[in-house]
């Protein structure tokens, strides 16, 4: 059995990081953008660099648009975009499944509905990239198992479309429901929205590391340099 655990107790987890993550497991991100350029219509290009971050050597995603971050979308639009694209059932049934996830928690959040959800921070071409990319790429490696460690999810307060929010954000702990979170002195959201329904989609169960035969290690960082610890989240794939 092809088993990945995602380790993400120590800086949590965000979409750009776990399609990196899955480049240095293997997945070819020429084919991933490939097969994202029949869901999005806009332009763009993806790549990778390898960075060092506190000491460990990692990819950060890097992607190329002339989009304005955080643009918006109905929860509808981005359903339609997937449901009509060229990706497989299961990639699109995966990637319904993570953007379902960020819907109804804001639909909770600001007391509306699934369908009339507009979403701010995910609504973007980034945003769509990190999910449906990250999607494509569980799909690739035959994963058949998902354990997640107990995840780190930040402190503090963000500034968003709505104003200053405490972190976590209250969509990312909505969908964080009865999912085990790790406590971190971090003044810094670590784990975003994307992260969490990424977690939320794929993960079958939450616990330490399991027992499995480690073949690929690979570490997504994010944008962030914090003092205390690399900002990476950490795929392991091995088996049973």
């Amino acid at each position: 059995m092809n088993i990945l655990f995602i380790d993400c107790g120590i800086s949590g987890i965000a979409g750009d990081m776990s399609l990196a993550a899955f480049t240095e497991l293997g997945v070819d991100l020429s084919a991933v953008e490939n097969k994202l350029k029949t869901v999005i219509q806009e332009d763009f290009s993806l790549s990778a660099k390898k960075v060092v971050k506190k000491g460990i050597a990692s990819t950060e995603l890097v992607i190329h648009t002339e989009e304005e971050k955080h643009s918006h979308r109905h929860y509808t639009h981005i359903k339609k975009a997937i449901e009509e694209s060229g990706l497989e059932d299961a990639e699109k049934e995966t990637a319904l499944k993570m953007f379902e996830a960020i819907g109804l928690a804001e639909s909770q959040i600001h007391n509306s509905t699934l369908e009339k959800v507009h979403f701010h921070e995910v609504g973007g071409v980034d945003s769509m990239i990190d999910i449906i990319g990250t999607a494509i790429a569980y799909h690739a490696l035959n994963i058949e198992k998902v354990v997640c460690s107990p995840v780190a999810a930040g402190n503090g307060y963000i500034k968003i479309a709505h104003g200053l929010y405490p972190v976590p954000a209250p969509a990312t702990l909505e969908i964080l429901k009865n999912i085990p979170l790790r406590e971190t002195d971090v003044q810094s959201e670590l784990t975003t929205p994307t992260g969490a329904a990424i977690v939320r989609t794929l993960a079958n169960e939450f616990g330490n590391m399991p027992s499995m035969k480690v073949q690929k290690i690979g570490y997504g960082a994010g944008t962030k340099d914090f003092i205390t610890h690399p900002n990476v989240v950490r795929f392991v794939m091995g088996k049973e």
